[in-house]
């Protein structure tokens, strides 16, 4: 049991900036050993994210409380996987052979492709939580938020045990990715991204709503994965970043289908 706490811990360490006991430590093993709690830990960021929209929209406009909730977000995990979307987009968007884009990823500049890309993922994002406001209880956006910020790393991990890292120069060391993920880590991670649906189904969403945003983020997570081995032949963390962040736009725009 303490070891499974160590690595829980460890996710958290490396996807947010929240403080844990430096008897934790860190190792590229112990990470990776901790991508069973990737899923968990987007649990963690969900709840804090609705706390404060539910807190929030009691004395702001739901507008603000939004805004609010995705900023604490951002601010939990330090822009990590907005960073990776930033880079993955330059990346694929201004490298034309595997090797220019692997260099632009590794570039800490900010291109036209990644600016735009994060920022019409946040707008979408943002509206899309906004219309789910206007059109459910904020019990049930709650719900949406922890749900999605599971599902969303699920997709991310299961990048993980389809295709390989292709980074393995000293800069990739000194940030390190989890590399691989075996059966009972995955199954682990299934098992605790489904487990966030029962959250919804609390919030009394609809089996066909859920079921609907699980298919687009799944076909999101499909897409990239394509993209991703036609292109680069692997993935990289940004790569990660970014397939964490399209799925959980995917999700909210596949509940809001179902209206």
């Amino acid at each position: 049991m303490l070891q499974e706490l160590r690595l829980f811990l460890t996710a958290i360490q490396f996807f947010t900036r929240l403080p844990v006991p430096a008897w934790v430590g860190h190792s590229p093993r112990q990470l990776n050993q901790a991508a069973r709690y990737f899923p968990l830990t987007g649990i963690i960021v969900g709840t804090l994210s609705a706390a404060v929209l539910m807190i929030a929209a009691l004395v702001l406009p739901l507008s603000l409380a939004v805004g609010l909730s995705m900023t604490t977000s951002i601010l939990i995990t330090g822009a990590f996987h907005e960073d990776g979307l930033s880079d993955f987009t330059d990346g694929l968007g201004g490298g034309y052979t595997r090797e220019k884009a692997l260099e632009i990823m590794k570039d800490s500049r900010v291109g036209a492709y990644g600016a735009i890309a994060l920022v019409m993922v946040l707008l979408l994002k943002y509206q899309s939580l906004l219309s789910l406001c206007g059109a459910h209880s904020q019990l049930y956006v709650a719900a949406t938020l922890i749900a999605a910020h599971s599902i969303s790393r699920l997709m991310a991990a299961s990048l993980i045990l389809t295709q390989r890292y292709i980074r393995d120069d000293d800069s990739a060391r000194a940030k390190p990715a989890a590399q691989q993920i075996g059966p009972v880590s995955f199954t682990i991670a299934v098992a605790t991204g489904i487990a966030s649906f029962g959250i919804l189904y609390i919030a009394d969403a609809h089996a066909a709503s859920v079921l609907t945003a699980v298919i687009c983020a799944l076909l999101m997570r499909i897409y990239l994965a394509w993209r991703l081995k036609k292109r680069l032949g692997g993935y990289t963390g940004d790569c990660l970043g970014a397939v964490q962040q399209l799925t959980e736009l995917a999700f909210y725009l596949g509940l809001l289908a179902t209206f």
